[in-house]
């Protein structure tokens, strides 16, 4: 049997979201199926020995997508540039499986470039194998350097020739497995405010604390349906809790980003997920030189997702998800957790600054201080910003 179909794949959003939040899809039929990466790293992690996993037995599962289970495109809408786009949902990829690790965590099996789905419109629902290689090049890049991160566990070359504006074309294809807590995105919640439906927002809001947040409950691990079914005004300062850890988490994240001279590139709210993981890598970059202003996406003529607007631009995404949780949420309590986005965010990062090179808070120095006079050295030098801490 592939060990990959022999998994103990959870229906938990069938079964306890429904249907509301998720359109059931098929895969494309590639027609050819070379396998380019395998994450034998992630294997252990959901109980699978690497030496009896071959490579056909990725092939079959996530290039052909043999599968039992049904591939669940999700719903969701979000901010672009700004702009709210009602249009979206997952346009190229699906849902593949929801399996538990050893640690007891929940993980998320997603595609990318699996072919069309309700919400590809116009696209062709794929991926260029170079999309997909810059992918697990970020991927594994971030997480070495401490990131909260996705990570890429396959990558199947599949045959077609693609036509992109940004690359020499044709290009060649590729579809690939993202492996993360999540793929619930604020988007996922901005949807369902758009449509007005508070009740849904509720159950998703407590479905993604039960899941993901458990440690927040009075009896930590309760099930859902019990959860869901407490007394609204008792879950109120579960919520309230749950928002500030979300702003925790975001805050921790951008600083993992800052210190590691990362631009995400775009920070749409549909590219923000639930559980504050790093994922969805398109034009990202990583400064060469010390520069506020660097931005690796060509299509932000503004630089509104520039290397330094990242702290802000993540704060502001904090804010639009305050919209679809007002619904449910003292509106008093999300401003003073939001309020706390600025001091998390200086204190993580001077730390992980600190970290990188090599002191501690113990030492009696000022280290605000520090970092400035380090971020301006490195202004004025242009010195390759990775080189100098590898060196230093």
């Amino acid at each position: 049997m592939n060990p990959f179909l022999g998994l103990n794949y959870q229906p938990r959003i069938e079964q306890e979201l429904g249907d509301h939040y998720y359109d059931q899809v098929a895969a494309a039929d590639f027609p050819q199926h070379i396998l380019r990466w395998r994450n034998d790293q992630l294997l252990p992690l959901i109980g699978l020995d690497s030496n009896q996993v071959s490579d056909q037995d990725f092939v079959a599962a996530f290039g052909k997508f043999e599968s039992i289970r049904p591939l669940l495109a999700l719903r969701y809408h979000g901010y672009q540039f700004g702009e709210y786009n009602p249009r979206l949902g997952d346009g190229r990829g699906f849902l593949y499986g929801q399996v538990h690790g050893i640690d007891g965590n929940l993980y998320d099996l997603g595609t990318k470039g699996s072919g069309k789905t309700p919400y590809s419109h116009s696209a062709d629902g794929c991926l260029t194998l170079k999309g997909g290689v810059r992918e697990v090049l970020a991927a594994e890049a971030l997480d070495r350097l401490g990131v909260t991160t996705s990570r890429c566990l396959s990558l199947v070359e599949t045959g077609e020739q693609l036509w992109r504006g940004d690359e020499p074309s044709p290009t060649r294809s590729a579809v690939m497995v993202r492996f993360q807590r999540s793929h619930i995105r604020f988007g996922t919640f901005e949807r369902l405010h758009f449509i007005g439906r508070a009740d849904l927002v509720e159950k998703l809001l407590d479905w993604v604390i039960a899941t993901y947040y458990s440690y927040l409950l009075p009896e930590n691990q309760i099930e859902f349906e019990k959860f869901h079914q407490i007394e609204k005004s008792v879950k109120q300062r579960i919520y309230a809790l749950f928002y500030r850890e979300l702003v925790k988490k975001v805050a921790e994240l951008t600083a993992q980003w800052m210190s590691a001279g990362f631009c995400q590139a775009v920070l749409n709210t549909d590219n923000m997920a639930i559980t504050a993981e790093s994922f969805d890598y398109g034009p990202y970059g990583f400064i060469e030189a010390y520069d506020p202003k660097f931005t690796s996406a060509y299509f932000d003529h503004y630089g509104r997702y520039c290397y330094a607007n990242q702290p802000a631009a993540c704060q502001w995404n904090l804010q639009m998800l305050q919209f679809p949780l007002k619904m449910v949420i003292d509106n008093a309590e999300l401003e003073a957790g939001l309020d706390t986005f600025g001091r998390l965010y200086q204190t993580f990062y001077l730390d992980r600054m600190l970290a990188r090179l090599g002191l501690e808070r113990s030492l009696n120095i000022d280290p605000e201080a520090l970092i400035i006079s380090l971020l301006r050295f490195l202004l004025v030098s242009q010195i390759n910003y990775h080189d100098f801490f590898i060196q230093l």
